[in-house]
């Protein structure tokens, strides 16, 4: 079972003349793979997988699957308002044996607290793999509140959350109250979770110089936290650019000037204005021109203690 920790990266879903990339995506998974990364997830949001069919997100899953092989796990994303058609669709994906699934709560429906906790129940007990919560509430319009995600924790397929709700302090309660695995969401918080103690990351921006993104990780798990701080100083500017314009658009257009993939995505989402690719070039340069990161040997430090709570970056 995967161990959800670490730096995963919400794979972004290539285009070429409209129709999927399916070369383009397996190439950039093998890319990533090797760099380090602890996973991938296919159809995140950054996937654009509110405009893929359901065919071409089989096909998606299946085509990374096999390009990774045993590298990393692969999660699926799986989003919807109406709690039936997920856990069918959830029903339908086990047989393609994905590491387990991201799933947001419900959007636009906007239910209550026990609406969220029934929904994701029935979800989970549809999965035969672990279950990562997505609560994103910018985009779903609905908090899942702490209460919320301790009481779902009472599911074993439930294993841990992509918070994303844009409030440390309810990170912060995650980290000490709950039993779940936490994982970072929010790009330009990354260090300051990692400190506060979360598990780790699906990062979109690490999709650009992966290793520097396994490295910071590595450096605050093995508590260097002024030289984790020091390295992600470097990395916030492309982090801020890379979400200047409505995401994945910044991400592909780098992916684009570096050779990997057409920048090209589905109405509506558009490509990033010309003004930001110049910008974003600009910040690619620097990025790249940093030094390989080399993985730490020896860790041999804990995951949530209570001394990682230090050096925030304000």
């Amino acid at each position: 079972m995967a161990t959800f920790e670490g730096i995963w990266v919400p794979l972004v879903t290539p285009f070429r003349q409209g129709k999927l990339d399916l070369h383009g995506a397996q190439q950039l998974a093998l890319s990533l793979s090797g760099a380090g990364i602890h996973g991938l997830v296919v159809c995140g949001t950054t996937g654009e997988a509110a405009t893929l069919n359901e065919h071409e997100q089989d096909k998606l899953l299946c085509g990374v699957l096999e390009a990774v092989q045993n590298r990393c796990p692969v999660l699926m994303g799986v989003s919807g308002s109406d709690t039936r058609a997920v856990a069918e669709k959830i029903s339908h994906l086990n047989t393609l044996q994905p590491a387990g699934f991201l799933v947001s709560a419900p959007s636009y429906v906007r239910p209550s607290q026990e609406g969220i906790r029934l929904h994701f129940e029935a979800v989970a007990a549809a999965a035969h793999g672990p279950v990562v919560l997505y609560n994103i509430p910018a985009r779903t319009g609905v908090n899942i509140e702490p209460a919320t995600v301790i009481a779902l924790e009472r599911h074993a397929n439930i294993v841990a959350i992509k918070e994303c709700g844009g409030s440390l302090a309810q990170t912060t309660e995650l980290i000490h109250h709950s039993g779940l695995k936490i994982l970072c969401g929010d790009d330009a918080q990354l260090f300051n979770t990692l400190c506060l103690g979360a598990h780790g990351a699906i990062s979109a921006a690490a999709h650009i110089r992966p290793d520097l993104f396994v490295r910071l990780f590595e450096l605050v798990r093995a508590g260097q936290i002024e030289r984790a701080r020091a390295l992600f100083k470097q990395l916030l500017p492309a982090i801020h650019l890379l979400f200047s314009e409505p995401n994945p658009a910044p991400v592909k257009a780098a992916l684009a000037l570096q050779g990997h993939i057409q920048d090209e995505l589905r109405l509506p989402m558009t490509p990033m204005s010309a003004v930001g690719r110049v910008k974003l070039a600009r910040a690619l340069d620097e990025l790249m021109a940093l030094p390989f990161a080399m993985k730490i040997e020896k860790p041999g430090f804990s995951i949530g203690g209570r001394s990682r709570q230090l050096g925030l970056v304000r």
